[in-house]
Order: structure tokens, then sequence, then C-alpha cells
């Protein structure tokens, strides 16, 4: 379900709206929920990255906030330059978990 929403935007925010509809040949209301659902998604990823440094979200609790796999938790961290919270001991007992065995 889709519900309507009125905003005030300035001048130049209207005639960069109109612009990039016109170029993907979109209506404004079209363009205007794309770039949203953009910037939602991006905020969210920053905001989970964020609450992760803090170590108020888990790996997981970041991926699942952010919307996106574990897998790709890696390099979304450093496209935005930031760090794994793992530390030796982590490190040490999760390859303990996996049976690998030090030489």
């Amino acid at each position: 379900m889709t519900k309507p929403i009125t905003t005030r935007l300035p001048d130049d925010f209207v005639k960069n709206l109109k612009q990039i509809a016109d170029k993907e040949e979109l209506d404004t209301s079209a363009v205007i929920r794309r770039l949203l659902a953009k910037a939602i998604n991006e905020w969210k990823k920053d905001y989970a990255i964020e609450q992760y440094k803090k170590g108020e979200f888990s790996f997981g609790q970041l991926a699942s906030f952010a919307g996106i796999s574990v897998w790709d938790v890696p390099a979304l961290l450093k496209e935005k330059g930031a760090y794994l919270n793992y530390d030796k001991e982590e490190l040490e007992r999760e390859l303990k978990n996996i049976g690998w065995k030090k030489k």
C-alpha cells in the first residue's frame, strides 16, 4: 500500500528532480521514490555500522538491520572504512570450533 506525503522542497531540489526525471524518462514521483529508497538503504547501512563500532550491534545484527547478507558485511565495512570487531581470542575460538589445528 502506498500513502501520499507532502513536503516542501527548495527550488534547486525541484530543478534537480525534474532534470533526473527527464533523463530517466520517469515522472517526478517515481524519481523521488527511487532516490528516497536509495537514501534509506544507505542510512540503514551507515547506522548499522555505527552501532556495530560502538558494540551495540553484533555482526549478524549489522547484516540484518542493513538488509544485507552476513557474507557482504566485510566488504561493506571495508567500503565504509570500518573494521571487524574481532580479536585474537575470538579467532582462535572460531578456528577451534571448525576443527582447525595449528601446525
